[in-house]
């Protein structure tokens, strides 16, 4: 199990820098108390052993989102956070599909991993609402991506 979860962090690190359209744009935010990391890319480069293990489902019109919290802490450090994550994948049209987002929990990193559909050469404005901290408001982020068919 450790070998599936290893094995999945690699990937979702390797589709943020290899595969993301906007992968030379650092796709996190910080309020100074959070850093937030999102990306989103093909289902498809996932392998099926880790998505059968992570129950995700894989296809080539499905793409996912990641999004992980880190805390910063009073030092500087950073370590993984929970988060209460949901979100929306919409088109151009404003037809939009809610998100579903599996936490993956690998000990000391934390994902939280949403799927949606999609066509060929398909724009999609994704927003997500992030809320790490109960006491405080969500996170709001939006951003454009196109889905092509792998």
């Amino acid at each position: 199990m450790r070998f599936y979860s290893a094995t999945l962090s690699r990937l979702l690190t390797a589709a943020t820098l290899l595969f993301s359209p906007i992968a030379l744009a650092e796709q996190a935010v910080s309020d100074g108390r959070y850093e937030i990391h999102y990306n989103a890319f093909n289902s498809s480069f996932i392998t099926p052993e880790v998505a059968q293990q992570n129950g995700l489902i894989r296809s080539k019109y499905r793409a996912l989102v990641n999004v992980s919290v880190l805390k910063i802490e009073e030092d500087g450090s950073k370590s993984a956070s929970t988060a209460v994550v949901s979100g929306q994948a919409a088109n151009l049209l404003g037809q939009a599909q809610q998100l579903e987002f599996k936490k993956i929990d690998e000990g000391n990193a934390l994902y939280y991993i949403g799927g949606f559909r999609f066509t060929e050469d398909e724009q999609l404005k994704i927003t997500l609402s992030v809320q790490p901290d109960p006491n405080k408001p969500a996170y709001t982020i939006e951003f454009d991506q196109r889905f092509y068919v792998d």
